[in-house]
Protein backbone atom coordinates (compact mmCIF):
# COMPACT_ATOMS: atom_id res chain seq x y z
CA UNK A 1 0.00 0.00 0.00
CA UNK A 2 1.06 3.46 -0.72
CA UNK A 3 1.86 5.59 2.35
CA UNK A 4 0.78 9.25 2.23
CA UNK A 5 3.36 12.56 1.60
CA UNK A 6 1.13 14.80 3.75
CA UNK A 7 0.90 18.68 2.17
CA UNK A 8 -0.56 20.62 4.75
CA UNK A 9 -2.93 23.10 3.59
CA UNK A 10 -3.55 26.38 5.69
CA UNK A 11 -4.68 30.00 4.61
CA UNK A 12 -1.98 32.05 3.24
CA UNK A 13 0.43 28.81 2.50
CA UNK A 14 2.50 29.88 0.02
CA UNK A 15 2.61 28.71 -4.02
CA UNK A 16 5.58 28.96 -4.95
CA UNK A 17 7.44 27.03 -1.50
CA UNK A 18 5.50 23.77 -2.24
CA UNK A 19 5.33 23.86 -6.03
CA UNK A 20 8.61 21.89 -7.20
CA UNK A 21 7.91 19.23 -4.63
CA UNK A 22 4.23 18.08 -6.08
CA UNK A 23 5.10 18.34 -9.13
CA UNK A 24 8.15 15.91 -8.41
CA UNK A 25 5.71 14.05 -6.71
CA UNK A 26 3.37 13.40 -9.76
CA UNK A 27 5.76 12.71 -12.09
CA UNK A 28 7.07 9.97 -9.97
CA UNK A 29 3.52 8.48 -9.84
CA UNK A 30 3.47 9.17 -13.50
CA UNK A 31 6.66 6.75 -13.89
CA UNK A 32 4.67 4.02 -12.17
CA UNK A 33 5.97 4.41 -8.43
CA UNK A 34 3.41 3.57 -6.44
CA UNK A 35 5.40 3.60 -2.91
CA UNK A 36 3.89 7.00 -2.24
CA UNK A 37 0.55 9.26 -3.08
CA UNK A 38 -0.23 12.88 -2.56
CA UNK A 39 -2.82 13.99 -0.05
CA UNK A 40 -3.76 17.60 0.85
CA UNK A 41 -4.99 18.04 3.98
CA UNK A 42 -6.35 20.66 6.73
CA UNK A 43 -7.37 21.66 9.42
CA UNK A 44 -10.99 20.80 9.78
CA UNK A 45 -10.67 19.51 6.07
CA UNK A 46 -12.32 22.49 4.38
CA UNK A 47 -10.86 25.38 1.78
CA UNK A 48 -8.43 27.41 1.96
CA UNK A 49 -6.78 30.09 -0.41
CA UNK A 50 -3.01 30.11 -0.64
CA UNK A 51 -1.84 33.82 -0.68
CA UNK A 52 -1.77 33.99 -4.05
CA UNK A 53 -5.84 33.99 -3.89
CA UNK A 54 -6.15 30.48 -5.19
CA UNK A 55 -8.48 28.56 -3.56
CA UNK A 56 -7.89 24.72 -2.39
CA UNK A 57 -10.33 22.27 -1.62
CA UNK A 58 -8.54 19.84 0.43
CA UNK A 59 -8.54 15.82 0.15
CA UNK A 60 -9.94 16.14 4.03
CA UNK A 61 -9.13 16.42 7.29
CA UNK A 62 -6.10 16.18 9.17
CA UNK A 63 -7.67 14.64 12.32
CA UNK A 64 -8.92 11.33 9.90
CA UNK A 65 -5.14 10.94 9.23
CA UNK A 66 -3.55 7.40 9.88
CA UNK A 67 -0.78 8.67 11.37
CA UNK A 68 1.18 4.78 10.73
CA UNK A 69 0.75 5.48 7.05
CA UNK A 70 2.40 9.21 6.50
CA UNK A 71 5.76 8.78 4.92
CA UNK A 72 6.44 12.40 4.81
CA UNK A 73 4.50 15.59 6.35
CA UNK A 74 5.26 18.63 4.22
CA UNK A 75 4.88 22.67 5.88
CA UNK A 76 4.44 25.08 3.55
CA UNK A 77 5.17 28.93 4.66
CA UNK A 78 2.69 31.11 4.94
CA UNK A 79 1.12 34.58 7.11
CA UNK A 80 -0.03 32.54 10.20
CA UNK A 81 2.30 30.47 12.10
CA UNK A 82 3.33 32.91 14.72
CA UNK A 83 0.26 31.06 16.35
CA UNK A 84 -1.92 28.35 16.40
CA UNK A 85 -1.78 25.24 14.17
CA UNK A 86 -1.19 23.32 17.48
CA UNK A 87 -3.05 20.08 15.97
CA UNK A 88 -0.19 19.63 12.70
CA UNK A 89 2.67 20.75 14.81
CA UNK A 90 1.76 18.48 17.93
CA UNK A 91 1.64 15.98 14.21
CA UNK A 92 4.78 16.86 13.55
CA UNK A 93 6.75 16.42 16.70
CA UNK A 94 5.16 13.30 17.03
CA UNK A 95 6.46 12.03 13.84
CA UNK A 96 9.38 13.03 14.28
CA UNK A 97 10.04 10.98 17.13
CA UNK A 98 8.96 7.98 15.06
CA UNK A 99 11.71 9.05 12.78
CA UNK A 100 9.14 9.97 9.98
CA UNK A 101 10.39 12.53 7.43
CA UNK A 102 8.97 16.67 8.17
CA UNK A 103 9.69 19.00 5.86
CA UNK A 104 9.19 22.91 7.28
CA UNK A 105 9.98 25.95 4.77
CA UNK A 106 9.88 29.73 5.75
CA UNK A 107 6.95 30.39 7.86
CA UNK A 108 6.33 26.82 8.80
CA UNK A 109 9.71 26.78 10.71
CA UNK A 110 8.98 29.50 13.17
CA UNK A 111 5.68 27.07 14.08
CA UNK A 112 8.31 24.24 14.61
CA UNK A 113 10.30 26.77 16.66
CA UNK A 114 7.07 27.38 19.01
CA UNK A 115 7.06 24.07 19.24
CA UNK A 116 10.87 23.52 20.68
CA UNK A 117 11.62 21.00 17.69
CA UNK A 118 14.44 23.77 16.91
CA UNK A 119 16.31 23.65 19.86
CA UNK A 120 18.24 20.83 19.42
CA UNK A 121 18.80 20.20 16.16
CA UNK A 122 20.81 22.21 13.27
CA UNK A 123 18.08 24.20 10.90
CA UNK A 124 17.91 26.78 8.88
CA UNK A 125 14.67 29.75 8.32
CA UNK A 126 14.84 33.07 6.57
CA UNK A 127 16.81 34.14 9.45
CA UNK A 128 18.15 33.88 12.93
CA UNK A 129 15.59 36.87 14.27
CA UNK A 130 13.20 35.32 12.62
CA UNK A 131 12.87 32.42 14.78
CA UNK A 132 13.59 34.35 17.67
CA UNK A 133 9.77 35.79 17.77
CA UNK A 134 9.22 32.25 19.27
CA UNK A 135 9.36 32.72 22.94
CA UNK A 136 10.01 28.78 22.91
CA UNK A 137 12.93 29.23 20.52
CA UNK A 138 16.32 28.80 22.37
CA UNK A 139 18.23 26.81 18.82
CA UNK A 140 20.32 29.76 17.85
CA UNK A 141 23.30 27.89 18.19
CA UNK A 142 22.10 25.43 16.04
CA UNK A 143 20.94 28.00 13.78
CA UNK A 144 22.83 27.23 9.95
CA UNK A 145 23.01 30.05 7.21
CA UNK A 146 22.32 27.54 4.26
CA UNK A 147 19.87 27.45 1.44
CA UNK A 148 18.43 23.76 3.36
CA UNK A 149 19.06 21.72 6.28
CA UNK A 150 18.83 17.68 6.33
CA UNK A 151 19.00 16.68 10.02
CA UNK A 152 18.07 13.09 10.23
CA UNK A 153 14.61 13.42 9.44
CA UNK A 154 13.81 16.75 9.91
CA UNK A 155 14.11 19.14 6.71
CA UNK A 156 14.11 23.07 6.84
CA UNK A 157 14.45 26.34 4.12
CA UNK A 158 13.89 29.40 4.14
CA UNK A 159 11.04 30.81 1.86
CA UNK A 160 13.26 31.54 -0.85
CA UNK A 161 14.98 27.82 -1.47
CA UNK A 162 11.96 25.89 -2.91
CA UNK A 163 13.93 23.47 -4.97
CA UNK A 164 16.52 23.09 -2.37
CA UNK A 165 13.47 22.14 0.02
CA UNK A 166 12.22 19.72 -2.62
CA UNK A 167 15.67 18.47 -3.41
CA UNK A 168 16.24 17.14 0.49
CA UNK A 169 12.66 15.74 0.22
CA UNK A 170 13.10 13.96 -2.36
CA UNK A 171 16.61 12.69 -1.36
CA UNK A 172 15.18 11.67 2.08
CA UNK A 173 12.25 9.36 0.70
CA UNK A 174 14.60 7.81 -2.21
CA UNK A 175 11.68 9.59 -4.80
CA UNK A 176 13.86 8.79 -7.68
CA UNK A 177 17.50 7.59 -8.22
CA UNK A 178 20.41 10.35 -6.86
CA UNK A 179 21.39 11.04 -10.32
CA UNK A 180 18.09 11.86 -11.28
CA UNK A 181 17.65 14.24 -8.48
CA UNK A 182 21.38 15.95 -9.29
CA UNK A 183 19.78 16.35 -13.17
CA UNK A 184 16.52 17.35 -12.17
CA UNK A 185 18.24 20.24 -9.75
CA UNK A 186 21.14 21.35 -12.32
CA UNK A 187 18.05 21.77 -14.84
CA UNK A 188 15.95 23.93 -12.82
CA UNK A 189 19.45 26.28 -11.39
CA UNK A 190 20.98 26.34 -14.59
CA UNK A 191 18.66 25.78 -17.64
CA UNK A 192 21.71 24.27 -19.30
CA UNK A 193 20.00 21.63 -21.79
CA UNK A 194 23.13 18.67 -20.38
CA UNK A 195 20.85 18.05 -17.54
CA UNK A 196 17.88 18.14 -19.71
CA UNK A 197 19.33 14.81 -21.76
CA UNK A 198 20.26 13.31 -18.42
CA UNK A 199 16.70 13.71 -17.44
CA UNK A 200 15.49 12.68 -20.78
CA UNK A 201 17.59 9.95 -20.64
CA UNK A 202 16.49 8.17 -17.80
Amino acid sequence: MAKNIVLYATDTMADWEYSYLVAGIAMANEQGDERYRLRVLSDGGGQVTSLGGIKILPDGDLADLDTADVAALILPGGATWGEGHDKVLGLAVDLLDRGVTVGGICGATLGLARFGVLNSRPHTSNAPEFLTAAQQYTGTDRYRDERTVADGTLITAPGTAPLEFAKAVFEALELFPQSIIDAWYGLYTTGEKRYYEQLAGA
